[in-house]
Protein backbone atom coordinates (compact mmCIF):
# COMPACT_ATOMS: atom_id res chain seq x y z
CA UNK A 1 0.00 0.00 0.00
CA UNK A 2 0.61 3.79 -0.51
CA UNK A 3 2.17 5.29 2.61
CA UNK A 4 3.22 8.90 3.58
CA UNK A 5 6.35 7.66 6.08
CA UNK A 6 8.19 9.77 8.45
CA UNK A 7 11.88 8.82 8.53
CA UNK A 8 13.21 11.63 10.69
CA UNK A 9 12.99 14.85 11.80
CA UNK A 10 11.81 17.17 9.07
CA UNK A 11 11.28 13.68 6.67
CA UNK A 12 8.46 12.77 5.52
CA UNK A 13 8.57 10.51 1.49
CA UNK A 14 6.28 8.22 -0.36
CA UNK A 15 6.76 4.43 0.48
CA UNK A 16 5.54 1.48 -0.51
CA UNK A 17 4.13 -0.89 2.72
CA UNK A 18 2.87 -3.90 3.83
CA UNK A 19 -1.15 -4.18 4.44
CA UNK A 20 -1.73 -4.29 8.09
CA UNK A 21 -3.24 -7.40 9.31
CA UNK A 22 -6.21 -6.81 11.47
CA UNK A 23 -5.76 -8.73 15.10
CA UNK A 24 -8.83 -10.07 16.68
CA UNK A 25 -11.38 -6.97 17.19
CA UNK A 26 -10.09 -4.72 14.83
CA UNK A 27 -10.88 -4.71 11.33
CA UNK A 28 -9.11 -3.07 8.44
CA UNK A 29 -10.20 0.19 6.96
CA UNK A 30 -9.36 1.95 3.15
CA UNK A 31 -8.00 4.97 4.27
CA UNK A 32 -10.22 8.01 2.05
CA UNK A 33 -9.09 11.01 3.83
CA UNK A 34 -7.18 11.84 6.84
CA UNK A 35 -6.37 15.34 8.41
CA UNK A 36 -2.66 16.66 9.62
CA UNK A 37 -2.49 17.67 13.33
CA UNK A 38 -0.64 19.81 15.24
CA UNK A 39 0.55 16.45 17.13
CA UNK A 40 1.70 15.37 13.53
CA UNK A 41 3.67 18.48 13.26
CA UNK A 42 5.17 18.23 16.57
CA UNK A 43 6.72 14.85 15.49
CA UNK A 44 7.86 15.72 12.12
CA UNK A 45 10.15 18.30 13.80
CA UNK A 46 11.33 15.60 16.23
CA UNK A 47 9.86 16.36 19.37
CA UNK A 48 7.66 13.53 20.19
CA UNK A 49 9.60 10.87 21.87
CA UNK A 50 6.23 8.84 21.38
CA UNK A 51 6.18 8.76 17.63
CA UNK A 52 10.01 7.75 16.84
CA UNK A 53 10.90 7.38 13.83
CA UNK A 54 10.32 5.45 11.00
CA UNK A 55 6.51 5.69 11.59
CA UNK A 56 3.36 6.11 9.61
CA UNK A 57 1.47 9.15 11.62
CA UNK A 58 -2.43 10.32 10.99
CA UNK A 59 -4.61 10.06 13.17
CA UNK A 60 -8.01 12.10 11.76
CA UNK A 61 -9.43 9.47 9.30
CA UNK A 62 -12.75 8.46 7.61
CA UNK A 63 -12.88 5.74 5.12
CA UNK A 64 -14.56 2.47 4.28
CA UNK A 65 -14.45 -0.79 6.30
CA UNK A 66 -12.57 -3.47 4.18
CA UNK A 67 -13.34 -6.60 5.72
CA UNK A 68 -15.63 -7.90 8.51
CA UNK A 69 -19.69 -7.97 8.75
CA UNK A 70 -19.29 -4.47 8.30
CA UNK A 71 -17.34 -4.36 4.82
CA UNK A 72 -18.58 -1.36 2.54
CA UNK A 73 -19.81 1.12 5.11
CA UNK A 74 -18.60 4.39 5.12
CA UNK A 75 -16.99 5.05 9.03
CA UNK A 76 -15.23 8.35 10.85
CA UNK A 77 -12.39 6.29 13.20
CA UNK A 78 -11.99 7.12 16.70
CA UNK A 79 -8.34 7.22 16.95
CA UNK A 80 -8.07 6.61 20.58
CA UNK A 81 -7.92 3.02 21.77
CA UNK A 82 -9.13 2.00 25.59
CA UNK A 83 -9.43 -1.22 26.93
CA UNK A 84 -13.17 -0.45 27.78
CA UNK A 85 -12.94 -2.88 30.99
CA UNK A 86 -10.86 -0.37 32.71
CA UNK A 87 -12.31 1.87 35.76
CA UNK A 88 -11.94 5.10 33.67
CA UNK A 89 -13.95 3.68 30.51
CA UNK A 90 -16.60 2.08 32.71
CA UNK A 91 -17.23 5.74 34.35
CA UNK A 92 -17.29 7.41 31.01
CA UNK A 93 -14.19 8.67 31.32
CA UNK A 94 -11.66 6.51 28.61
CA UNK A 95 -9.32 9.71 27.35
CA UNK A 96 -7.98 9.49 31.13
CA UNK A 97 -7.83 6.01 31.19
CA UNK A 98 -4.04 4.44 31.66
CA UNK A 99 -4.57 1.93 29.02
CA UNK A 100 -5.40 4.68 26.38
CA UNK A 101 -3.07 4.62 23.38
CA UNK A 102 -3.60 6.22 19.74
CA UNK A 103 -3.42 5.36 16.03
CA UNK A 104 0.72 6.74 14.94
CA UNK A 105 1.82 5.64 17.89
CA UNK A 106 3.50 2.73 18.30
CA UNK A 107 2.55 -0.19 18.14
CA UNK A 108 -0.35 1.15 16.28
CA UNK A 109 0.45 2.53 12.77
CA UNK A 110 -1.01 5.79 11.31
CA UNK A 111 -3.71 7.10 8.87
CA UNK A 112 -1.30 8.62 6.45
CA UNK A 113 -1.80 5.39 3.95
CA UNK A 114 -4.32 3.42 2.00
CA UNK A 115 -5.10 1.08 4.98
CA UNK A 116 -5.17 0.98 9.00
CA UNK A 117 -6.04 -1.28 11.12
CA UNK A 118 -8.59 -0.17 14.14
CA UNK A 119 -11.09 -2.06 17.15
CA UNK A 120 -14.15 -1.99 15.45
CA UNK A 121 -15.54 -0.61 18.99
CA UNK A 122 -13.84 3.00 17.33
CA UNK A 123 -15.77 3.14 14.40
CA UNK A 124 -18.78 5.47 13.85
CA UNK A 125 -21.18 5.61 10.60
CA UNK A 126 -20.62 8.51 8.85
CA UNK A 127 -23.79 10.87 8.45
CA UNK A 128 -25.79 10.44 5.18
CA UNK A 129 -24.42 12.92 2.71
CA UNK A 130 -21.89 14.27 4.67
CA UNK A 131 -18.50 13.78 2.67
CA UNK A 132 -15.06 11.48 3.98
CA UNK A 133 -13.17 15.01 3.94
CA UNK A 134 -15.71 16.46 6.45
CA UNK A 135 -15.73 13.37 8.00
CA UNK A 136 -12.00 13.60 9.02
CA UNK A 137 -12.71 16.69 10.85
CA UNK A 138 -14.55 14.58 13.47
CA UNK A 139 -11.88 13.99 15.59
CA UNK A 140 -10.50 17.79 15.65
CA UNK A 141 -13.93 18.59 16.08
CA UNK A 142 -14.52 16.57 18.92
CA UNK A 143 -11.35 17.75 20.79
CA UNK A 144 -12.83 21.28 20.79
CA UNK A 145 -16.11 20.17 21.00
CA UNK A 146 -15.07 18.81 24.45
CA UNK A 147 -13.31 21.49 25.64
CA UNK A 148 -16.33 24.22 25.34
CA UNK A 149 -18.58 21.59 26.94
CA UNK A 150 -16.88 21.11 30.06
CA UNK A 151 -16.10 24.89 29.92
CA UNK A 152 -19.82 25.44 29.83
CA UNK A 153 -20.33 23.19 32.49
CA UNK A 154 -17.80 24.47 34.95
CA UNK A 155 -18.70 28.04 34.14
CA UNK A 156 -22.77 27.16 34.79
CA UNK A 157 -23.76 30.51 32.67
CA UNK A 158 -25.96 30.53 29.57
CA UNK A 159 -24.79 32.91 26.89
CA UNK A 160 -21.49 33.67 27.81
CA UNK A 161 -19.06 35.52 26.19
CA UNK A 162 -16.54 33.20 24.90
CA UNK A 163 -12.75 34.12 23.73
CA UNK A 164 -10.65 31.33 21.79
CA UNK A 165 -7.10 31.95 21.85
CA UNK A 166 -5.88 30.66 18.20
CA UNK A 167 -6.95 30.03 14.83
CA UNK A 168 -5.09 26.49 14.12
CA UNK A 169 -7.69 23.98 13.65
CA UNK A 170 -9.23 23.41 17.44
CA UNK A 171 -9.36 27.01 17.69
CA UNK A 172 -11.51 27.50 15.14
CA UNK A 173 -13.49 24.46 15.60
CA UNK A 174 -14.14 25.72 19.35
CA UNK A 175 -15.35 28.81 17.90
CA UNK A 176 -18.12 27.18 15.65
CA UNK A 177 -18.90 24.72 18.70
CA UNK A 178 -19.17 27.67 21.07
CA UNK A 179 -21.27 29.81 18.54
CA UNK A 180 -23.53 26.23 18.00
CA UNK A 181 -23.76 26.00 21.74
CA UNK A 182 -25.18 29.20 22.48
CA UNK A 183 -22.82 32.10 22.98
CA UNK A 184 -23.45 35.56 23.26
CA UNK A 185 -20.18 36.44 21.45
CA UNK A 186 -17.46 34.91 20.39
CA UNK A 187 -13.86 36.38 19.66
CA UNK A 188 -10.73 34.50 18.45
CA UNK A 189 -7.41 36.15 18.72
CA UNK A 190 -4.96 35.04 16.03
CA UNK A 191 -1.64 36.88 14.53
CA UNK A 192 -1.63 35.56 11.52
CA UNK A 193 -3.93 37.51 9.04
CA UNK A 194 -4.39 34.35 6.80
CA UNK A 195 -5.90 32.30 9.40
CA UNK A 196 -8.41 35.44 10.33
CA UNK A 197 -9.35 35.80 6.96
CA UNK A 198 -10.15 32.33 6.63
CA UNK A 199 -13.16 32.72 9.63
CA UNK A 200 -14.59 36.08 8.22
CA UNK A 201 -17.22 34.27 6.32
CA UNK A 202 -18.38 32.66 9.65
CA UNK A 203 -21.27 34.72 11.21
CA UNK A 204 -21.14 36.14 14.90
CA UNK A 205 -17.37 35.19 14.74
CA UNK A 206 -14.84 38.17 15.90
CA UNK A 207 -11.60 37.71 15.02
CA UNK A 208 -8.56 40.14 15.76
CA UNK A 209 -5.07 40.42 16.38
CA UNK A 210 -3.84 40.34 19.58
CA UNK A 211 -0.65 42.31 19.18
CA UNK A 212 -3.30 45.58 18.09
CA UNK A 213 -6.18 45.07 19.98
CA UNK A 214 -6.55 44.73 23.30
CA UNK A 215 -10.10 43.59 24.76
CA UNK A 216 -9.35 44.83 28.51
CA UNK A 217 -9.64 43.08 31.71
CA UNK A 218 -13.08 41.22 32.60
CA UNK A 219 -13.71 41.25 28.77
CA UNK A 220 -14.83 37.45 28.84
CA UNK A 221 -16.54 34.82 30.62
CA UNK A 222 -14.87 31.85 29.24
CA UNK A 223 -11.52 31.43 27.73
CA UNK A 224 -10.53 28.50 25.19
CA UNK A 225 -6.72 28.54 25.21
CA UNK A 226 -6.10 26.23 21.89
CA UNK A 227 -2.19 27.40 21.88
CA UNK A 228 -0.67 27.34 25.31
CA UNK A 229 1.60 29.59 25.19
CA UNK A 230 2.76 31.88 28.07
CA UNK A 231 1.58 34.78 26.11
CA UNK A 232 -1.84 32.95 25.68
CA UNK A 233 -1.54 32.18 29.50
CA UNK A 234 -1.24 35.63 31.06
CA UNK A 235 -4.05 36.82 28.39
CA UNK A 236 -6.10 34.51 29.59
CA UNK A 237 -5.81 35.45 33.16
CA UNK A 238 -6.11 39.35 32.44
CA UNK A 239 -8.59 38.79 30.43
CA UNK A 240 -11.33 36.15 31.77
CA UNK A 241 -13.87 38.30 34.59
CA UNK A 242 -13.80 37.16 38.44
CA UNK A 243 -15.51 33.68 38.56
CA UNK A 244 -15.00 32.77 34.90
CA UNK A 245 -13.18 29.53 33.44
CA UNK A 246 -10.17 29.07 31.36
CA UNK A 247 -9.69 25.84 29.59
CA UNK A 248 -6.41 25.09 28.37
CA UNK A 249 -6.09 22.76 25.38
CA UNK A 250 -3.19 24.10 23.95
CA UNK A 251 0.11 21.44 24.36
CA UNK A 252 2.61 23.81 23.88
CA UNK A 253 5.61 23.09 26.49
CA UNK A 254 6.08 24.81 29.49
CA UNK A 255 4.48 25.83 32.36
CA UNK A 256 4.85 30.29 32.78
CA UNK A 257 2.25 32.41 32.02
CA UNK A 258 -0.82 32.32 34.30
CA UNK A 259 -1.13 35.14 37.01
CA UNK A 260 -1.96 32.32 39.84
CA UNK A 261 -2.21 35.62 42.78
CA UNK A 262 -5.31 37.06 39.98
CA UNK A 263 -6.44 32.93 39.60
CA UNK A 264 -7.01 32.52 43.55
CA UNK A 265 -8.12 35.82 44.46
CA UNK A 266 -10.88 35.91 41.56
CA UNK A 267 -12.02 32.24 41.84
CA UNK A 268 -10.98 31.72 38.25
CA UNK A 269 -11.05 28.33 37.24
CA UNK A 270 -8.58 26.80 35.35
CA UNK A 271 -9.07 23.63 33.75
CA UNK A 272 -7.00 21.33 31.15
CA UNK A 273 -8.80 19.19 28.47
CA UNK A 274 -7.58 16.43 26.57
CA UNK A 275 -8.85 14.45 23.80
CA UNK A 276 -12.73 13.90 24.34
CA UNK A 277 -15.53 11.21 25.34
CA UNK A 278 -17.18 8.28 23.14
CA UNK A 279 -20.20 10.77 23.62
CA UNK A 280 -18.06 13.90 22.64
CA UNK A 281 -17.12 12.15 18.97
CA UNK A 282 -20.40 10.98 18.52
CA UNK A 283 -22.17 14.37 19.06
CA UNK A 284 -19.93 15.85 17.20
CA UNK A 285 -19.66 13.98 14.11
CA UNK A 286 -23.60 14.16 14.49
CA UNK A 287 -23.33 18.52 14.47
CA UNK A 288 -20.92 17.94 11.34
CA UNK A 289 -23.37 16.07 9.49
CA UNK A 290 -26.23 18.35 10.12
CA UNK A 291 -24.32 21.05 8.58
CA UNK A 292 -24.45 23.08 12.04
CA UNK A 293 -20.43 23.96 12.33
CA UNK A 294 -20.75 26.36 9.40
CA UNK A 295 -19.61 25.87 5.87
CA UNK A 296 -15.96 24.47 6.68
CA UNK A 297 -13.97 26.69 4.29
CA UNK A 298 -10.97 26.82 6.40
CA UNK A 299 -9.64 23.41 5.13
CA UNK A 300 -7.54 22.54 2.25
CA UNK A 301 -7.37 19.82 0.59
CA UNK A 302 -4.46 17.73 -1.08
CA UNK A 303 -3.85 14.92 -2.50
CA UNK A 304 -1.62 11.94 -0.10
CA UNK A 305 1.15 12.25 -2.33
CA UNK A 306 1.66 15.73 -1.71
CA UNK A 307 1.27 14.78 1.46
CA UNK A 308 5.40 15.62 2.32
CA UNK A 309 5.13 18.97 0.40
CA UNK A 310 2.32 19.87 2.96
CA UNK A 311 4.35 19.16 5.98
CA UNK A 312 7.09 21.42 4.35
CA UNK A 313 4.41 24.26 3.72
CA UNK A 314 3.01 24.26 7.04
CA UNK A 315 6.55 23.98 8.93
CA UNK A 316 7.43 27.45 6.83
CA UNK A 317 4.12 28.84 7.48
CA UNK A 318 2.60 29.61 3.93
CA UNK A 319 -0.67 27.58 4.82
CA UNK A 320 -3.37 30.05 5.51
CA UNK A 321 -5.92 27.28 6.34
CA UNK A 322 -6.80 25.84 9.60
CA UNK A 323 -6.45 22.23 8.60
CA UNK A 324 -4.99 20.40 5.44
CA UNK A 325 -6.76 17.00 4.90
CA UNK A 326 -5.11 14.55 2.66
CA UNK A 327 -6.95 12.79 0.26
CA UNK A 328 -6.18 9.34 -0.09
CA UNK A 329 -8.79 8.20 -2.75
Amino acid sequence: MRALLYTGPNQMELADLPVPQSAEGEVLVAVHAVGICGSDMHAYHGYDDRRPAPLVLGHEAAGIVADGPRTGQAVAINPLVVDPDCPAAKAGRPHLSPTRAIISMPPRPGAFAEYVTIPERNLLPIPEGLSMRDAALAEPMAVSWHAVRIGLERLKQSAPRVLVQGAGAIGVAAALVARHMGAASIHVAEPHAGRRATLAPEAGIDTFDPASRDPGPDAFDLVIDAVGAKATRADASRLVRPGGVIVHVGLLPGQDGYDIRRITLQEICVTGSYCYTPQDFTDALAALGQGALGALGWVETRALDDGAQAFADLDAGNVDAAKIVLQVV
